[in-house]
């Protein structure tokens, strides 16, 4: 048997990086640490025996999972200890499956925080990546049987709290193109017109930059806020439009660098809620 060499080695698992950075940033929310975790993942194939491997693809998406996995579980306490509402780190991707960039929403994720680091993991493998049962199980660690009611649980607790957000991109570009002249021009009427009357806005400082530390809720409540912001917005604010996390979203930038990222859901012709990342730490992916 002819052995693989590094070049090879490095070759296979650059085909699957992208694929495995989906199943990381999916389990953490965080595009720094899912990034972390697809290194480590690359040194260990490294070191691994290519004889006793059958399929890359298996054996390092089993490698992330775990490692994620154990990450998740060493950050609760960090995130319990967050100050202010924790936001996913937002990312620049735009993805071409529905199903797939509806994974990635901020809505999404942070409902995914509900759930404990295992049965986030078999939820995503199953209803993300579309494994079968018994592969979820080699990959956890957990009996076929076990992780379809691992599954059932946690497919119920997303189901239940899941929210809906679909609009056409002609009508999300149409509303995130409103909302941005009634801010510009102050418009508080037109502003809250654009606003689901039980809109919430979420801000994550992380305690390193001002935020909300509560949710806003309320058309009138949001629409004051924004408002009020943009009054104290510095001389050489800017901004860029971008397709966030699979939403409509906005790169704030001041002071010769980003802000603040805010992400926009939209349905029903209303802006149905919103997330603001300011936590510093968090933008440092965006550009």
């Amino acid at each position: 048997m002819t052995e693989t060499t590094p070049m090879e080695k490095s070759d296979a698992f650059e085909q699957l990086r992208g694929y495995l950075f989906s199943i990381a940033y999916r389990m953490l929310g965080d595009v720094g640490d899912a990034e972390d975790i697809v290194q480590d993942a690359y040194l260990r194939w490294q070191r691994a025996d290519q004889d006793t491997v059958e399929s890359p693809k298996a054996f390092l998406s089993t490698i992330v999972t775990r490692l994620a996995i154990d990450h998740l579980q060493s950050a609760r306490v960090r995130r319990e200890e967050y100050i202010g509402p924790w936001l996913p780190e937002p990312l620049l991707v735009t993805e071409e499956s529905e199903a797939l960039a509806e994974s990635v929403s901020m809505a999404f994720l942070v409902l995914l925080e509900s759930l404990s680091p295992i049965e986030r993991a078999v939820y995503l493998l199953r209803e993300v990546f579309d494994y079968g049962y018994d592969e979820i199980a080699r990959i956890v660690s957990k009996t076929e049987a076990n992780c379809r009611q691992l599954f059932a649980r946690a497919r119920e607790h997303v189901a239940q709290r899941r929210p809906r957000f679909k609009a056409s991109t002609e009508e999300s570009d149409r509303l995130t193109g409103q909302f941005l002249q009634t801010i510009a021009t102050g418009d508080l009427p037109g502003l809250v017109s654009l606003l689901s009357e039980d809109i919430t806005v979420w801000s994550d400082g992380g305690g390193k930059a001002t935020a909300a530390r509560q949710p806003i809720h309320g058309a009138d409540r949001v629409a004051r806020f924004l408002l009020g912001l943009m009054k104290k917005a510095p001389p050489d604010y800017s901004f860029r439009l971008a397709r966030i996390n699979g939403r409509p979203g906005i790169i704030n930038y001041a002071w010769g660098r980003v802000f603040s990222v805010i992400v926009l859901d939209i349905a029903d012709g209303r802006i149905q809620s919103m997330y603001s990342v300011v936590n510093p730490d968090k933008l440092r992916h965006v550009t």
